[in-house]
């Protein structure tokens, strides 16, 4: 890497040095430092572009910097930044509203990040099952899926299999079954007069995009009705277009609507944190005054970009354009890498797609992707994750996906 100095003196390799100095390494980014974007773009600080086939892990479904989203910020944030619920303001009931009728539940609770929205979807089916149900106060279980994702809190990683998210950060938070993802069976072993609820995602994406098998979510449907179970989605990677329809719960068909779906990621088009928890009023009002909260969920600055964000992905058609441009991207890489000895699976839906090798060689073909001008990243070491934004046009989206047929065939 070069080190052209930026107007302010610093280049690349000054900045990146500059922030392992100062700030933990909990991650392990690829070596690019990214200046501007726009659109399904990306800068780096040498004035290099990049396609983006991450998005934000799914946050910027929308795109860099949509501009009716900028402009939604930008006015509002001269306007009324935060008041706290401790008042009401004039955009929260708007957002509410359009956010129920999207996800078609009756109630929204907004938060922020998609691991707050987990901890709220967590501690409204516990409560419902106390209150509700006639569970034991402090016996609840909630089932969860091995190989999730549901955040970095310590409770989120009190619910996953990976040493990695959950190594030393015990004691973890106890009421936890986990069962195998997609095996209806095992779920059905597993709940007992305590369980009060199901978190799942309808695909796993931080596992490698896995898809469950077909009829397993309608299935969980049946169970948890059968059950007197609650039945949540954690759909903060997989919503709000990324699947090719509007949630990834929707391709099971209607008879797998679930009890309450978690939103995040691009709820905000990538612009600031804002997620919730959906449900009907039955689950949502459990809660009451001073039984939940949060001082920023649901302030004026993300109720007007959730508003645009929601407005663009509506009239651009965006769920509808995932479902096209993901069924053109898996079969340009199935022709150009199934079969191939260094492949073992190609999978998506919609623009959530993954090529998982035979080999722990994932992160040294993102870096080779970066070089090629794609930025793509890797997942537990055999996975390749290809993530555009759902506004890409068709020809930046054939040259991104050739990049990855020539990165992953080369030597």
């Amino acid at each position: 890497m070069t080190d052209t100095l930026r107007p302010d003196g610093f280049g690349a390799d000054a900045l990146i040095a500059q922030a392992d100095a100062h700030g933990a390494r909990n991650y392990a980014p690829l070596p690019v430092v990214l200046s501007r974007g726009q659109g399904a773009f990306v800068w780096d600080v040498e004035g290099k572009r990049y396609t983006d086939c991450l998005s934000g892990y799914s946050a910027l479904n929308q795109g860099h910097c949509h501009p009716r989203i900028v402009e939604a910020l930008v006015t509002q944030a001269h306007t009324l930044t935060l008041t706290s619920r401790a008042f009401h303001h004039d955009l929260l009931g708007a957002f509410l509203a359009r956010l129920a009728a999207v996800t078609g539940f009756e109630k929204v609770l907004p938060m922020n990040s998609g691991a707050e929205a987990v901890e709220t979807g967590l501690k409204a089916m516990r409560r419902w099952g106390y209150e509700v149900k006639g569970v034991p106060d402090g016996t609840a279980e909630i089932i969860v899926a091995e190989n999730n994702f549901h955040g970095r809190t310590i409770t989120a990683v009190s619910l996953s299999t990976d040493p990695s998210s959950y190594g030393h950060y015990g004691a973890h938070t106890p009421g936890f079954v986990k069962v195998p993802f997609g095996d209806i069976e095992a779920m059905a072993r597993a709940m007992g007069p305590r369980t009060v609820g199901v978190l799942i995602e309808p695909i796993q994406g931080e596992a490698g995009v896995i898809l469950p098998p077909e009829g397993y979510l309608a299935k969980v449907r049946v169970l948890c009705r059968e059950r007197g179970v609650v039945m949540c989605l954690d759909e903060v990677q997989t919503g709000l277009g990324r699947t090719g329809k509007m949630f990834g719960w929707q391709h099971a068909g209607p008879e797998a609507r679930p009890d309450a779906v978690l939103v995040g990621k691009a709820l905000s088009g990538g612009m600031l944190p804002a997620s919730a928890l959906c449900a009907d009023g039955w689950l949502m009002d459990v809660f009451t005054p001073g039984t939940h909260g949060s001082t920023y969920g649901g302030n004026p600055l993300a109720c007007a970009v959730g508003l645009a964000a929601l407005d663009v992905l509506e009239d651009e058609q965006l769920p509808e354009r995932a479902a096209h441009l993901g069924e053109r991207a898996l079969a340009r890489l199935r022709a150009g890498l199934e079969g191939h000895p260094r492949v073992k699976e190609i999978r998506g839906r919609g623009l959530m797609i993954a090529v998982q090798l035979t080999e722990p060689t994932a992160h040294a073909r993102a870096v080779a992707l970066a070089h090629e001008g794609v930025l793509a990243k890797d997942t537990h070491g055999h996975t390749l994750r290809v993530l555009p934004p759902l506004v890409i046009e068709e020809p930046d989206l054939d040259a991104a996906v050739d990049a990855v047929i020539r990165v992953i065939r080369a030597a």
